[in-house]
């Protein structure tokens, strides 16, 4: 047996969870900050809620710092800059499994965290010369976060060890959120950039330092626990050099998880990017309550993710069920779920604890989907799984990219009615996600992804 407590594998795992802790951190910090950086009678303008929800009573008065400059940018304008991370995002998706091979995965994962660490340093001054400026600095820090493509490991390990890095951005989202309104609230939103960018780039130092890409290379591994990790891989990939593109994008399984994955992403993204916005313009919370409403969602989230993995696990291995069933199960629960609760979200008016109640659950719901479509690229083509999450994550950044834009566009006057039909859009896409995933999804390892044999057990 090798010992688990500081093995190599287990350091990495850690640093990456960090690592992806931070990737969700500086993509969402804006959402928050952006709230305080805009002119307020810009941001109410023509704003009929103030008619119908009144504002919080409440009896403790704290002074707020307020010096943070302010900026006149209408709702089309914001719409741009929260999506305009995606832009650079998309770009590097599929490239990134190409470059990870080339480079490895600590160069690719270690630089991107500290280009996009770089970049959010520069968000004050890019916002101080110009809309244009940030956009550009948003769209490459959004080049800068490629995902981690893991290679060169076993089944076992990369489901572990997948689910470990998801739960690690969730919470980095738990975190940064309500960070980041304490920060505006009593610092300046200028901050956000700076301690989180700051942290970035430490984070940066630790992993270059302590991980190497193969336990060949690494510099501190125990002999037991290297043939221990190369024995896992022994016979448990494809053996074929080159990638089966054309049978690969004619794998209706395979695009069963593209549906899945873009329609779960148009409503994550939405609220990612545009919570902070209806907790302040509908909802009326302040900047340090909005941000821990706005993360209490992800939170929930959070838990999900950790709870829905081991009941996965449990019906597999104890309850006998098939590998599909138990995807398609999650990715219905994951998906639907959700779209009814943020269907009645938007009906309850001005009930402040029974909207922040309905987002949570929706929210909450959503992680399902970790032990559903997110990890079936592993079950369908285990080695190529780092592509395949590639390719569907492009597929997938395309409603961070519109829909911000989108529903700003919708919310021009910030009524209830406006955030209905964002939800609505929402809800209905998740809806068709659902089902389309029920209908064409796989457990078993295609056809195209093994080499003459099938090894990938249902």
């Amino acid at each position: 047996s090798v010992p688990a407590c500081c093995s190599a594998r287990y350091n990495l795992a850690l640093l990456a969870f960090f690592g992806f802790f931070l990737l969700y951190a500086l993509r969402v910090n804006l959402s928050v900050a952006l709230v305080d950086m805009v002119e307020p009678n810009i941001s109410l303008a023509k704003n009929t809620t103030s008619n119908v929800c009144p504002e919080h009573s409440s009896t403790i008065n704290i002074p707020r710092n307020t010096t943070g400059e302010k900026y006149s940018w209408d709702a089309d304008t914001q719409g741009w800059i929260l999506g305009s991370f995606f832009y650079g995002y998309i770009i590097t998706q599929i490239p990134g499994g190409y470059l990870a091979s080339k480079i490895g995965g600590k160069l690719l994962l270690g630089f991107g965290i500290f280009g996009t660490s770089v970049f959010t340093l520069l968000t004050p001054l890019a916002a101080n010369l110009g809309v244009g400026y940030l956009i550009a600095v948003r769209a490459l820090e959004g080049l800068g976060e490629v995902i981690l493509f893991v290679h060169r490991t076993s089944s076992y390990c990369f489901s572990l060890l997948f689910c470990f890095l998801l739960v690690g951005a969730q919470l980095g989202t738990v975190v940064s959120l309500p960070l980041s309104g304490l920060i505006c609230y009593y610092m300046n939103w200028v901050y956000v950039f700076y301690i989180f960018g700051a942290l970035g780039v430490l984070w940066f130092f630790f992993w270059m330092w302590l991980v190497s890409d193969t336990p060949e290379t690494h510099s501190s591994i125990s002999l037991a626990e290297r043939e221990y990790i190369l024995s896992s891989l022994k016979d448990q990939l494809s053996t074929q050099k080159s990638v089966p593109w054309r049978p690969m994008l004619e794998s209706l399984p395979l695009w069963a998880i593209v549906v899945a994955h873009f329609s779960y992403n148009w409503t994550f993204y939405t609220l990612l990017t545009l919570l902070p916005t209806y907790m302040k313009e509908i909802l009326r919370f302040d900047a340090q309550e909005n941000g821990f409403l706005s993360a209490l969602p992800y939170f929930g989230c959070w838990l999900c993710i950790i709870l829905s993995g081991q009941i996965a696990d449990y019906l597999r291995e104890k309850q006998n069920f098939s590998t599909v069933c138990v995807r398609k199960c999650f990715t219905l629960i994951g998906m639907i779920g959700p779209a009814v609760f943020l269907v009645a979200a938007g009906f309850i008016g001005c009930n402040y604890a029974l909207a922040v109640a309905f987002v949570t659950i929706s929210t909450t719901l959503g992680g399902f989907c970790t032990s559903g479509y997110s990890i079936n690229h592993l079950d369908i083509a285990p080695s190529y799984a780092g592509i395949l999450l590639g390719i569907t994550n492009s597929f997938a950044t395309i409603p961070g990219m519109v829909g911000p834009v989108i529903a700003k566009n919708l919310t021009h006057n910030n009524t209830v009615g406006e955030w209905q039909t964002v939800f609505y859009i929402a809800a209905s896409i998740n809806l068709f996600g659902a089902i389309f995933f029920a209908l064409f999804a796989s457990g078993e390892v295609q056809d195209w992804a093994v080499s003459g044999y099938h090894l990938h057990r249902n």
